[in-house]
């Protein structure tokens, strides 16, 4: 049963404590990433055989097959997937960037240039549940900041075929290779190429410990979206809200996994206590029910404070990946959030909404980095250029301050370097 806390009356580090963060798996990544930078394929098909338990004949998707899963999934859900693609792309096409040039001063151009990355990788879970939803949200932005390929890696099924759904989804979103590669391995591969899979400039995409950790492991040889950790979510009601929904939202996010949180921040200990009766009526009937039921038994909690200022200082301090304002007047609280990853507003707006249709993106910043960081976006895939030019004449203008700047900080070879162009009658420039 979910717990209720009631904030004063307990320590701080009860009511902002994460769930535990699992096993270290370190050793066994670092391994495996060593491999596949040895041995490349021949190293991918012996941990196809070794993980996925399949022995496959090539390790690229092939046009056939995608048109072959496009045809098998019900017209029904092509349909949702294009339209939740189109959603996507509305979203994300207002956070290109453009580049700018400054021409102010006479003799002198400054400006800044956004480049999109050669090349993404793409990670996409396998497993206990398969998630087109995480193809379109990780692809779309990459095509829309203009990548010119984008990878996705995603583990083959024991018969050697990837879930339709997943290539039907990437069809849509415009991935443009698929390699039937999971795990750690998988990571290892975008990050230094093999016979088959191409190196890319950056990798994204949620997966378990071990892609996790393979991630933290390549970055600095490419760059990564984040490390993510265990989903969450963190409604902020008052005690107007429906208990059935409020309960229903909760386990939105606690059948993900057993490492998963789900927190109820409220002002009220009637809506506290009827929550917790409701989660008792509700997980049973959940197909998830025993991962659920772990998560809401060990991670899971009910906080109670005074009024509503304090539970929205309760949820800053949380920073949580999912932040729901189940009140009235959410627009008036807005300002207020300063750490979430994606705040899902009033009393009708469940955190599946952004998960699936809406558009703003679900790739989400876990584990209190909601703190510093964003959720995945068109600037993952571009970075930029600055580039500045002065004429003789600019230069000759500002060449003293830049000199003395430079002596101040010991650099004499700095100094020289912005005086030696000048013409100097004493001949000691």
């Amino acid at each position: 049963m979910i717990r209720i806390l009631k904030y004063g009356e307990v320590e701080n580090k009860d009511i902002f404590a994460r769930g535990n963060e699992g096993i270290d798996v370190s050793e066994t990544v670092s391994a495996i990433i060593a491999d596949v930078r040895a041995n490349g394929d021949k190293a991918l098909y012996a941990y196809a055989e070794k993980f996925d338990k399949v022995k496959l004949s090539s390790l690229l998707v092939t046009k056939e097959e995608i048109a072959a899963a496009r045809a098998s999934v019900e017209p029904k859900f092509l349909e949702v997937l294009e339209k939740a693609a189109a959603n996507i792309r509305k979203f994300h096409e207002r956070q290109v960037r453009n580049s700018f040039i400054i021409n102010d001063e006479p003799g002198i151009v400054i400006g800044q240039k956004v480049i999109p990355v050669d090349r993404a990788g793409l990670y996409v879970p396998g497993g206990t549940a398969a998630y087109p939803s995480t193809v379109l949200m990780d692809a779309i932005p990459a095509k829309i900041a203009g990548v010119k390929e984008v990878v996705m890696v995603t583990p083959p099924a024991k018969n050697g075929s990837v879930n339709p759904v997943i290539l039907a989804a990437a069809s849509i979103a415009g991935v443009d290779t698929i390699v039937k590669v999971g795990g750690a391995q998988a990571i290892a591969a975008l990050a230094y190429g093999t016979e088959t899979v191409p190196r890319v400039d950056k990798i994204v995409g949620p997966g378990n410990a071990f892609v996790a950790e393979a991630k933290r492991q390549v970055y600095g040889q490419v760059s990564i979206d984040m490390i993510a950790g265990p989903s969450e979510i963190l409604v902020v009601s008052d005690g107007n809200s429906n208990p059935r929904h409020i309960a229903a939202d909760l386990l939105s996010q606690a059948e993900h996994d057993k490492m998963a949180s789900a927190v109820l921040v409220t002002d009220s200990m009637t809506l506290a206590e009827a929550v917790q009766a409701e989660l008792e009526v509700q997980i049973p009937k959940l197909e998830r029910a025993e991962i659920a039921r772990a998560s809401i038994d060990n991670n899971g909690k009910i906080i109670v404070a005074d009024d509503l200022r304090v539970v929205i200082d309760i949820a800053n301090e949380i920073a949580p990946e999912h932040l729901e304002l189940c009140i009235d007047q959410p627009f008036d609280y807005l300002d207020s959030i300063r750490h979430a990853g994606s705040i899902f507003m009033g009393r009708n707006c469940p955190e599946a909404l952004g998960d699936y249709f809406a558009g703003p993106n679900h790739t989400l910043p876990t584990s209190g980095s909601a703190r510093f960081s964003s959720p995945l976006s068109v600037d993952d895939f571009v970075k930029k250029s600055q580039y500045t030019y002065y004429t003789k004449e600019a230069l000759e203008r500002v060449a003293r301050d830049v000199e003395y700047f430079a002596k101040q900080e010991g650099l004499t070879a700095h100094a020289k370097s912005a005086v030696i162009r000048l013409a100097d009658e004493e001949g000691n420039a």
